[in-house]
Order: C-alpha cells, then sequence, then structure tokens
C-alpha cells in the first residue's frame, strides 16, 4: 500500500474492507455531496443556511440509523451495528466536506452514548424508533456558566409525585434546535453526594423544551435551550448516581473520537485543493512549486496527514479490541483528540501559507477550513485537559509493560458493543499497556525513527534520575510540558504499527519522523524554559535535542509523492 493510497479521494474511493451496506452508503454520501456541488457547499457555508438538506438526505438513507443503531437494537436488521471502522470512515467523510456536515453526526452519536450505555429498554427502543424515522441526538451536558464541569449542574429535577419537573439551560448543544433523542444531564433536588446525578431522555419537540438561540455565528446550529417544569417519567430516566457521572465520561471515550477523523477529512481536502493551485501558479516566470521553502511546506503537511490517518487508524483497532482487560483505548483516545487534531491544524496552517490570498476566496474549501479547524482541538475542553488526562497513563506506559496477544487490523463486520458497558470511569492508573519499543526497535532502520527512539531514552532517563517533585507533579505548567514529550512517544509507537500493517514507503516514515523528532526538540527546549524546572531536568532536556537527518534523495522522492496530488481531486463545481 502506498502513503497516497491512505487519503480519501472521492472519485476512486470504494471501501472494499466493508459489506455491501455500508459500502453503499459510503459512496451515496460522498455522490451526494459531488452531485451538489463546490458551488452550493461554499455558498451555504458563507450565508450560513442550516443543513437541512443533508439532514435530509441522511434521513432518506437512513445513514445514521444503520451506523448508530447498536445490534441489540436492531429490530433484526443485518446492517445495523455500532461499528468504529465505519463511524470513522463517515467521520472523515463528512470532514472532508467541511465542519458542518460532520458536526451533527458527531453530536447526535454523543447524544446517542448515554442512551445505549443505558439499561432502559423503552428509552433505547424510543431512540432506535426516532433514527430509524431519520432523527438526530443532542448532548445535553454543558452549561453557559459552568461548560462541562458536571460538578456543577444547576440543571435540576424536582420530586413531583412517582415523577419529576425538569428547570434549567443548557449551553452549547448541537442540534439541540431539533433533536428527538437528547441526553439530557441534571441533578435531583436534594440529594447530595454522586447520588444527585441523573441522564434522562428529553425531545426538543415537547412543548416544555424551549430553544433560545443559536450561540455560534454559523451553519452549525449549537443551541441554548430551556426546560421549564419539562416531566420525566421512569421511563425518560437513562442513568442515575454515579453511574450518570460515569455515563458522561464513557461517552466522551466513544464519541469524541471522531474528532480526529474530521480532521484528517478537513485536511486532505485543503491539501488536494492547496497543491493543485501551487503546482499551476507561475510566479516569477517559475511554478511556485519550485521554490524549496514551499516543497518543504508541502511535503511536512503531507508526512503530517498520513501520520494522522496511521495513528487514527491504528487507534480504531484498540477501540474494537477492548474489553474489560484491555484498556489501552484509553490512552490513546485522548491524543487523537489533543494531538491529531492540532496536526490538522499544523496540515492547513502549512498549505495556507503557500496559497496565501488564494485561500481567502470566497468559493475555496480552504477558506471554510482555516476558519474551522480551530474548534476541533477545543470541541473536548482544551488541549491543556487532554493533556492532563493522558499524563495519567505515563508511568504504566514507560515503565510497567505487560504481555498482551497482537491487536489485528479491525474492519471486520462486528458489533462493538463493549463501548457501551465500559463500566465506571476510573482506575486509569491500572491499566497496562504492551511494550512500547518494540515497534521502535522493529523500525531501528529508519534513521529519524532512531533519532526519536533516542529521545524517548531520554524522556525516560528525566523521569528516573531527574523526578519531578510534589511540587512539580501539582504545576500544571510543568506538567503539560512533560507530557508533550510522552504524547510524541505514543504517536510515534502507533505510526510504526501501522506503517507496518500497510507496508506504506520507508521514505515516507522516514519523512514522518523526521517531523516528530523537530516537534520532540521544540517540546524539550519549551521543558527546558519552564520556570518550575531543575537544572538538572533542564540538562535532560536539553540533551535530547535532534537534528533530524537530512537525505536530500528521500525528499525529492516524497516531494513527487506530493507533487502526484496535483489535480488528483477537484469537487464537482
Amino acid at each position: 500500500m502506498t502513503a497516497t493510497s491512505l487519503l480519501l479521494n472521492p472519485p476512486a474511493y470504494d471501501p472494499r474492507r466493508f459489506d455491501p451496506e455500508t459500502r453503499r452508503l459510503l459512496r451515496a454520501t460522498i455522490d451526494w455531496f459531488e452531485s451538489r456541488g463546490k458551488a452550493k457547499l461554499t455558498e451555504d457555508y458563507h450565508a450560513r443556511v442550516f443543513y437541512a438538506d443533508f439532514l435530509e438526505f441522511a434521513g432518506e438513507e437512513g445513514l445514521f440509523a444503520t451506523f448508530l443503531t447498536p445490534a441489540a437494537n436492531a429490530d433484526g436488521s443485518p446492517d445495523k451495528r455500532w461499528d468504529t471502522s465505519r463511524v470513522a470512515a463517515l467521520s472523515e467523510i463528512l470532514g472532508f466536506y467541511g465542519l458542518n456536515y460532520w458536526y451533527p453526526w458527531q453530536v447526535t452519536i454523543l447524544g446517542l452514548g448515554p442512551v445505549w450505555q443505558s439499561g432502559n429498554d423503552v428509552a433505547r427502543k424510543r431512540a432506535a424508533d426516532a433514527l430509524a424515522a431519520g432523527g438526530v441526538g443532542a448532548f445535553g451536558l454543558s452549561e453557559k456558566d459552568h461548560g462541562a464541569d458536571i460538578y456543577s449542574s444547576d440543571l435540576v429535577l424536582t420530586k413531583d409525585g412517582d415523577s419529576y419537573r425538569a428547570n434549567g439551560s443548557k449551553y452549547y448543544i448541537g442540534n439541540g434546535n431539533c433533536a428527538q433523542t437528547v441526553s439530557v444531564f441534571g441533578r435531583i433536588e436534594g440529594v447530595e453526594g454522586p447520588d444527585q446525578y441523573v441522564f434522562f431522555y428529553a425531545d426538543s419537540n415537547h412543548p416544555n423544551y424551549h430553544v433560545v438561540k443559536n450561540v455560534v455565528p454559523s451553519q452549525m446550529y449549537v443551541a441554548e435551550f430551556r426546560l421549564e417544569d419539562y416531566p420525566v417519567h421512569a421511563e425518560d430516566l437513562l442513568h442515575v448516581g454515579a453511574e450518570a457521572f460515569s455515563a458522561a465520561l464513557n461517552t466522551v471515550n466513544i464519541g469524541k473520537f471522531n474528532l480526529c477523523f474530521g480532521g484528517i477529512g478537513m485536511a486532505t481536502h485543503s491539501l488536494y485543493e492547496a497543491i493543485t493551485h501551487a503546482q499551476n501558479r507561475v510566479l516569477y516566470g517559475n511554478p511556485v512549486t519550485d521554490f524549496p521553502h514551499v516543497r518543504r511546506e508541502f511535503v511536512e503537511a503531507y508526512a503530517r496527514l498520513v501520520a494522522m490517518k496511521l495513528f487514527s487508524d491504528r487507534a480504531v483497532d484498540y477501540f474494537r479490541s477492548a474489553g474489560p482487560d484491555d484498556r489501552r483505548y484509553l490512552l490513546f483516545n485522548p491524543i487523537t483528540k489533543m494531538k491529531v487534531t492540532t496536526e490538522a491544524q499544523k496540515v492547513i496552517g502549512l498549505v495556507a501559507d503557500v496559497v496565501a490570498a488564494k485561500g481567502f476566496e470566497a468559493d475555496t474549501y480552504l477558506a471554510m477550513a482555516k476558519n474551522d479547524i480551530d474548534g476541533l482541538p477545543k470541541l473536548e475542553g482544551t488541549v491543556a485537559v487532554n493533556l492532563a488526562l493522558i499524563a495519567k497513563f505515563m508511568p504504566a506506559y514507560l515503565f510497567a509493560p505487560q504481555d498482551y496477544a497482537p491487536v489485528p487490523t479491525r474492519d471486520d463486520a462486528a458489533d462493538d458493543e463493549f463501548l457501551f458497558r465500559q463500566g465506571p470511569a476510573r482506575g486509569l492508573s491500572k491499566v497496562r499497556f504492551h511494550d512500547w519499543k518494540t515497534a521502535y526497535e522493529k523500525a531501528s532502520g529508519i534513521p529519524n525513527v532512531a533519532l526519536l527512539t533516542e529521545q524517548a531514552a531520554a524522556l525516560v532517563k528525566l523521569l528516573t534520575e531527574a523526578t519531578p517533585d510534589e511540587a512539580q507533579q501539582k504545576d500544571l505548567d510543568f506538567g503539560l510540558a512533560l507530557t508533550e514529550l510522552f504524547t510524541l512517544v505514543v504517536y510515534g509507537q502507533l505510526v510504526l504499527e501501522q506503517a507496518e500493517l500497510t507496508g506504506i514507503e520507508a521514505d515516507v516514515v522516514d519523512q514522518i519522523f523526521a517531523v516528530l523528532v523537530q516537534d520532540f526538540s521544540l517540546a524539550a527546549v519549551d521543558l527546558n524554559g519552564k520556570a518550575g524546572s531543575t537544572e538538572a531536568q533542564q540538562k535532560i532536556a536539553l540533551s535530547a535535542l535532534r537534528k533530524p537527518v537530512v537525505d536530500a534523495e528521500r525528499f525529492d522522492r516524497v516531494w513527487t509523492m506530493v507533487r502526484g496530488l496535483s489535480g488528483a481531486y477537484a469537487m464537482n463545481p
């Protein structure tokens, strides 16, 4: 397999790894966007036209119903299941055509999370029926004054006989204007501690459900809604007590994973558009791509994009192979949310730098992507939130490996039912990993892989010989800088695993790791400069600085791959 073949290219798209109905639906989605055309895509974007036509298409095709109904609620349909591999594929396609079309799909996934984790069979059937009728979902968690701080919810359920009345507001709720399935998080009045939390099923069509406004200037409807004496009966209750708290976090584990594939789609489309423009643009008598800095930026963008795809595809395998005794996905998930999405920002920034003024034109995809891409790393808190989560896994990952059976490529037509029975959201420090060094040792003949291996060893040395003291462990600014280094080690591991499985060119792997070596050096300099770093830590951090191995012939071979993308795809006008 070539690295370029990993990239989504709509005219040639035929995902043969999937069953016929999945292939049909993915192809139908591409065909809908292409027949609709780029002019309509960009015009609706700038006019902030709500995507009702897309939701109508998805409903008529049964797209969301087929992909987002677990087999247990499929009512005998052989095509309905929750299959993370094809969920990821659709997320990438929708991101390819714009964040505004990925978003209603994404928040439907989140809205369904608490339902599919619930033992409430009435609510589960209600959600499955709503999907089958073309409905969408919403995740009523955030509030205006508290954000996603679920300890501080002001939406309150008050006892009313055998039922409750819900009062309060939710804010920043995608699909909150039209969702038939709204999973709402709140607390029960008069109850203290974990027992106060509750998730219940609401419907935006109910007369006691009031849509206040769209809080963003966009095609997306990101609602503020208010419940006024909204009746909540036993059949509406999804989770009560600590189980509700865990359902919120486990839903994020399931749903926010798709941030990475949305970013991959956006970055891929942007790269196609930019290289086609630059290769055909003449300045001072030369094609723009004759300039060395332009080639460097394109090669770096390509390397980063391929790495994003390799890491994320491999993470799918760990999600689908997870179980009570294998929760490695809990580390790979925040890295997809934080690292892959920030890589998408970098890719789009690089190609936007090349095309310059062209990237501001209203009829370009890039103008849309530039405006929207910064949202992805922020749709799950912030980068800092995910780095803090990643840090919890660092000791076990680096110092306490255990043996696991090899995880195969998981594109089989299976229902990923474990994701809806993850259990309590605790015990992260007890999660164990296979030996990260194995992937690096297998690829040690690739020059820049060898360099990143040396840098990883410096991180281990810092943690063992200049171990952060108690004060440093409480210093979030210092801790985030340290975790950046750790993240690059994990990122590189899964990139290498997937590169081996796919057999992509060693030149591309080397070019990817040239970028990662440079990123590690920058992060080490950042750690060195932190106010809380000690002299010993500074010395080790600076000892990790490396210049990537330069190979002009390798670079030219990778550049030829990038140049080959010119004209490979242009959206139907």
